[in-house]
């Protein structure tokens, strides 16, 4: 387990190395010197065909198409209800409170759930391929474009 910073820009930018020095590794063996001749945009370019990268964009795209898809036809067929069968909405449930309330509410709820669900996904399947990408970009970049 690391215990540095992933996301601390001094490390990004190279700080506290010497001008023009190769450096280190995270695996410990030194940078060649083909590393450092990449430009950064050439380094992010070879990172966004890598197979990794791919797969964290193809999980990401595979939860947030349907789920978004899923919670615009709800909040849809709440306002088409609302406004094309008002008779419906306005049927009590409990006292005062009636369907366009508790679908309005089911609204605040889904939203929720949605942001939870979206949490627990990026945590279970792309947090960490994702660090690692950032891990292994930071320590392409240092150096580069110097």
């Amino acid at each position: 387990m690391r215990l540095d910073d992933p996301w601390d820009e001094t490390t990004v930018t190279g700080w506290g190395d010497p001008e023009g020095a190769g450096g280190i590794a995270a695996d410990g063996r030194p940078r060649s010197a083909d590393r450092s001749r990449q430009s950064a945009a050439e380094i992010y370019l070879e990172v966004q065909s890598s197979p990794v990268f791919r797969e964290v964009r193809r999980r990401y795209r595979r939860f947030v198409a349907p789920a978004t898809t899923a919670f615009l036809l709800w909040y849809l067929a709440y306002v088409i209800a609302a406004t094309t069968a008002p008779d419906l909405m306005a049927r009590p449930v409990a006292g005062a409170v009636n369907v366009a309330m508790v679908a309005g509410l089911g609204q605040f709820l889904t939203t929720f759930l949605l942001t939870w669900a979206y949490v627990r996904h990026a945590r279970l399947h792309r947090d960490r391929a994702a660090l690692e990408l950032r891990w292994e970009t930071q320590e392409m970049t240092r150096g580069a474009d110097r």
